[in-house]
C-alpha cells in the first residue's frame, strides 16, 4: 500500500523553511496488540534538518521472547528509512541530468554506457554504499548553514591518538549532479590511514549557480577551520581538495577567499592561511579554454553558460585568469601550496587544463605542480584504482604529502597493509573500456 505523507511543523528549525515531512506506511503503524514497540521515525527532507519524532503504539502490549528478534529487524528498519531520502536524492540528480543534456542519439548512447559502466563497479559500490550507510565512523549530513543542501560527511580515523589531519573534500557531478556521498570511497581509505575526512555537500544547478556553489564550497571549509577540533581533527593541518566540477569550485572557493584577505571585498570566516595544501583532482581551471570542448562533450554551450551566470561571469570563475591579474599579487600571494593530479586519458577535461593552470600558478610566484598519471581516465583516480586494491598511485601520492611532516605518520604507511579489492580485475577492466566519463 503506498506511503501517506503528512506535513509536519517543527518550530525549532533554524531555516527558513518550516515543515518537514513524516512518511508513515500503514503496513507498519502499531495498530495490534502485538505490533513492534514504539518505533522511531526520521523526519527528513533532502534539503532540510533531521528531525526524530516518536511515534508510540495505540495499545500496550505484552513482552514476548521474540522482542530481541524484532528490535534487530526494528533497528534495520530504521537505518532503511534514513538510507531512503539520500537514495531518492541520488535517482532524482541523475533524471536531472539527462532532463539538461538532452535525449538525443549521443545521450541515448552514453545512458548505456553509463548502465554497462555501473553495473561493472556494482561490488564495488555495494560494499562502499553498505560502509556509508551502516559504518559509526562516518557522521552523516552535519549541517553547517543555513541554505539548502548544506550538509557534509565527516569520516574518522579508527585511532583517535591525537588531532588528525582533516582532507576538506568537495565533491564533483559535472556542476549539476554534485553530492556528498560520491566521496565515500576516498574518505573511508584515508580515515583507514588516520586522516579525517570532510566530505561537503553544495547547491546544484538549477538549485544554485556557480556563485551559490562557491558559497556553499566555502561556508563548508569555514566549517572544517572552526568547528574540527570538536571532532578530533586538527584545525592546523587542514587540506583542501575538489574533483573534477568539485576541484574547479573549490578553487574558486580558494582564489576569491584569497582576493577577500588581501582587502578587495568582503568579510572573511576563514583564512587561506588555515589551509595547508590545495589538492585538485582532474578538475577545469580556465573556462574560456573548455566551454566550446564541454559542448562538444554534450554539455551544451546554453546549460554551462546558465551554470555559470552568463559569458560575462566566465573570467569570474576562471581561476587561471584571474591570478594573471596583476592588480592581485597580494591576495595570489597568499594562496598555499597547490598539487593538480590528472590523468593523461581523460576526455572529460583533459590533462592540459591542470598542467596550463599549474604553469600559469609557477609563472606568478605560487608553488604548484601538476603530477599527471599516464593512460589513466577521469574516473580511473578516483573510482577504478580505489576498487583495484593494492597500491595506487594516486593515493599513495596524495597521503605522502599529507603526511610529509609527520614522520610517525610515515612509519605507520610504509607498513600499511595493502587496501583490499572491492572488484575482480576483468570488471575494471571492462568498465575503464565503456566509461562514459
Amino acid at each position: 500500500m503506498p506511503s501517506h505523507i503528512l506535513p509536519v511543523t517543527n518550530p525549532n528549525l533554524h531555516s527558513s523553511k518550516q515543515h518537514s515531512y513524516l512518511r508513515i506506511d500503514p503496513t507498519t503503524m502499531p495498530l495490534k496488540q502485538d505490533d513492534p514497540i514504539a518505533s522511531t521515525r526520521l523526519v527528513s527532507s533532502p534539503f532540510e534538518d533531521e528531525t526524530i519524532i516518536s511515534v508510540r503504539p495505540l495499545l500496550s502490549r505484552t513482552p514476548s521472547f521474540a522482542d530481541e528478534s524484532i528490535g534487530q529487524r526494528q533497528s534495520l528498519a530504521r537505518e532503511v528509512d534514513r538510507a531512503a531520502p539520500e537514495t531518492f536524492l541520488l535517482t532524482r540528480l541523475g533524471l536531472k541530468l539527462l532532463r539538461y543534456m538532452g535525449v538525443g542519439y549521443r545521450w541515448i548512447m552514453r545512458f548505456l554506457a553509463l548502465g554497462c559502466y555501473s553495473l561493472m563497479l556494482f561490488p564495488g559500490f555495494i560494499q562502499v554504499g553498505y560502509y556509508y550507510f551502516f559504518s559509526g565512523r562516518v557522521l552523516r549530513s552535519i549541517v553547517y548553514g543555513d541554505q539548502p543542501r548544506n550538509r557534509l560527511d565527516l569520516y574518522l580515523p579508527k585511532n583517535t591518538d591525537g588531532p588528525k589531519p582533516v582532507v576538506a573534500f568537495v565533491t564533483g557531478g559535472a556542476w549539476i549532479i554534485g553530492y556528498k556521498a560520491w566521496g565515500s570511497l576516498l574518505g573511508q581509505q584515508l580515515s583507514e590511514r588516520d586522516i579525517m575526512v570532510a566530505c561537503i555537500d553544495y547547491r546544484n544547478y538549477p538549485q544554485g549557480t556557480m556563485s551559490d556553489m562557491v558559497e556553499d564550497a566555502s561556508e563548508g571549509i569555514s566549517f572544517v577551520c572552526n568547528k574540527v577540533a570538536e571532532y578530533g581533527g586538527d584545525p592546523n593541518r587542514v587540506y583542501l581538495m575538489g574533483q573534477s566540477a568539485g576541484g574547479h569550485i573549490a578553487a574558486c572557493a580558494l582564489v576569491e577567499q584569497a582576493i577577500k584577505e588581501a582587502g578587495e571585498g568582503g568579510s572573511t570566516t576563514w583564512s587561506v592561511l588555515q589551509i595547508k595544501t590545495y589538492f585538485g583532482l582532474s578538475g577545469g581551471y580556465n573556462l574560456f579554454n573548455l566551454v566550446d570542448y564541454f559542448h562538444s562533450r554534450g554539455l551544451y554551450r546554453s546549460i554551462f553558460l546558465s551554470i555559470m551566470e552568463g559569458e560575462e561571469s566566465l573570467r569570474r570563475f576562471s581561476p587561471e585568469v584571474i591570478v594573471q591579474d596583476p592588480n592581485l599579487k597580494k591576495a595570489v600571494s597568499l594562496l598555499p601550496p597547490i598539487v593538480l593530479f590528472h590523468g593523461t586519458a581523460d576526455y572529460s577535461i583533459p590533462a592540459d587544463s591542470s598542467k596550463s593552470f599549474a604553469e600559469t600558478l609557477q609563472s606568478v610566484g605560487v608553488r604548484a605542480e601538476s603530477i599527471l598519471y599516464d593512460g589513466k581516465t577521469h574516473t580511473d583516480l578516483f573510482l577504478q584504482d580505489p576498487m583495484r586494491g593494492g597500491n595506487d598511485r594516486m593515493f599513495e601520492d596524495l597521503v605522502s604529502i599529507i603526511h610529509s611532516d609527520d614522520r610517525e605518520a610515515q612509519a605507520k604507511d610504509e607498513v600499511a597493509p595493502p587496501r583490499r579489492r572491492l572488484v575482480p580485475e576483468f570488471m575494471l577492466q571492462l568498465a575503464h573500456r565503456v566509461s562514459p566519463f
